[in-house]
């Protein structure tokens, strides 16, 4: 095999820069805000906000906990988290094998990092949205307040009415991150195929 073929079956330079760039950006997600619960109704004009990082809970935690205490909600602790434990280390590790994609320069390798990644990221909203579901769900029947019929469970994404609070449920800073990793990987993994597809066209 000459030299040519050779750096056709390995990465495209643009995968290599990008696969080392979306690495470092997994370990900065560990150190900034993931997602946001914001809440705002008529006795809170400024407004409550609720920060999920990779390793815990930020912002009006306890304030949302007393008032979740009125309508049986538990109250919320990054203790009672296994995820607040794992995904620090799932991040590196993903971060990890991104730069090595790198070096390794395999299309196998990377494209397999980047499906990882993907299903790693479906798990991780399904498991938010039980998360949620449990939560808004799952009330103490012995809450001073009741409403027959009424759950809290706060949106996946997006805007809800929670009786008198307007909930609002977006990506933070790690978030937007995450979704830019995502993106660069589904065109990453788009140009890889176009030019395996062009190499073996030209071999005919």
């Amino acid at each position: 095999m000459n030299q040519v073929e050779k750096k056709k079956k390995g990465l495209l330079s643009i995968t290599k820069t990008l696969s080392v760039i979306c690495g470092i950006a997994l370990v900065l997600v560990i150190f900034v805000p993931i997602w946001k619960i914001e809440l705002k109704a008529p006795q809170y004009p400024e407004g409550l906000s609720m920060h999920i990082h990779a390793n815990k809970l930020s912002g009006d935690v306890e304030i949302i906990n007393g008032l979740n205490h009125y309508i049986g909600m538990r109250t919320l602790h990054a203790d009672d988290f296994v995820e607040f434990t794992v995904l620090p280390y799932i991040f590196i590790f993903f971060a990890l094998i991104g730069i090595l994609s790198a070096v390794v320069n395999k299309r196998w390798f990377f494209i397999s990092w980047a499906g990882l990644f993907f299903v790693f990221a479906i798990v991780a909203m399904v498991d938010f949205y039980l998360w949620e579901y449990d939560y808004g769900h799952n009330l103490d029947p012995k809450a001073p307040i009741q409403v027959p019929g009424m759950s809290y469970q706060p949106p996946l994404i997006g805007f809800k009415q929670l009786l008198n609070f307007e909930a609002f449920s977006i990506p933070s800073t790690g978030g937007w991150i995450l979704l830019g990793v995502g993106l660069s990987l589904a065109f990453l993994i788009f140009k890889e195929i176009k030019n395996s597809r062009k190499n073996v066209q030209a071999h005919i």
